[in-house]
């Protein structure tokens, strides 16, 4: 397995935010994360990341634990992050942004500036332009961009739908195949149920800090996916 959690626990001081969250990604695979705010996907992600430190075996990469590593190492083992609400670099150019995310990770692998922009047409155009003079659709693309540029086998989008214009939505996820082709593995974070599961192959629901729904994504029923997020029946 590419990415496992083993009864995964986080904190934020005195508030528990994950109790006993278990998932698993595997190579090549599309998996969805989707909860209501507060449920702890982004926790999830920052655990996994090395922003919040753990245990080491609450983390395991092909195997390995990494629950206790640094976000840096944890990068240069091949994971990347897109992060919620994109944090470019303000007083850079879209292609300064671009690179910046290959120097943290120097890899073979599909992505280069130029793939990226295949990828992204309108970043070719912008490239000269401050991040900051972006749409917030550019800006993700951007985000995205920087990114797949360490060639990770595994990339974490954390609500990149967030805000975002329904045209600018669809363009996104549009590329999110073409990611994958390229051999990535994608956990997607998502608020937006019925775009997380038009590209998922699984997915998890999280409500309060735990996983209440673990499903393919092609075979859960709205029902079973109302009761998750909200604990309820519907």
């Amino acid at each position: 397995m590419l990415l496992e959690t083993h009864a995964l626990t986080a904190s934020y001081g005195q508030f528990r935010a994950l109790f006993g969250v278990d998932i698993a990604v595997a190579a090549g695979e599309c998996v969805a994360v989707i909860g209501a705010n507060g449920a702890g996907k982004s926790t999830l992600m920052r655990s996994v990341t090395g922003v919040i430190r753990n245990q080491p075996g609450m983390v395991l990469h092909r195997g390995e634990p990494i629950g206790a590593l640094t976000s840096a190492e944890i990068m240069k083992r091949g994971i990347a992050m897109v992060p919620e609400g994109r944090r470019l670099f303000p007083s850079l150019t879209v292609e300064e942004n671009l690179l910046i995310g290959g120097q943290a990770r120097k890899a073979p692998g599909p992505w280069n500036i130029d793939t990226v922009y295949d990828l992204f047409p309108i970043l070719r155009e912008r490239r000269k332009s401050p991040g900051t003079a972006l749409s917030g659709g550019q800006q993700q693309m951007v985000a995205i961009g920087r990114g797949l540029m360490s060639n990770p086998e595994l990339l974490l989008c954390d609500e990149i739908s967030l805000g975002l214009a329904p045209v600018v939505i669809r363009d996104i996820y549009a590329a999110l195949p073409k990611i994958r082709a390229s051999g990535a593995a994608i956990v997607l974070v998502e608020q937006d149920i019925g775009k997380a599961l038009s590209v998922a192959d699984r997915v998890y629901c999280m409500m309060e800090g735990r996983v209440t729904l673990t499903a393919k994504a092609a075979e859960v029923s709205r029902q079973e996916i109302h009761a998750a997020y909200f604990g309820e029946a519907a």
